[in-house]
């Protein structure tokens, strides 16, 4: 059965193929990271509206595949 963990598997293997080198530098702005600790402080305050909701969901999805994807970047280029 697939399963949406296989799904960012699959994406993370084909990100970490692309450019390992440039993916395990990859970092979010400034200004992304300044927004995704507000959405983490208003969720840990318990006052995100459903959109803020929804917003920090799907920052929290990308977090995951970029994680997944250095990891995989990662061992590609110790093999090497």
């Amino acid at each position: 059965m697939v399963s949406i963990y296989s799904a960012y598997d699959q994406i993370a293997e084909l990100l970490a193929t692309v450019e390992p080198e440039k993916l395990m530098k990859l970092k979010a702005t400034a200004a992304m990271q300044k927004r995704l600790e507000t959405l983490m402080d208003k969720s840990k305050a318990g006052i995100l509206t459903k959109e803020e909701k929804d917003e920090l969901d799907h920052y929290l999805v990308l977090e995951r595949l970029v994680r997944l994807s250095k990891i995989r970047a990662q061992q590609r280029l110790l093999a090497a």
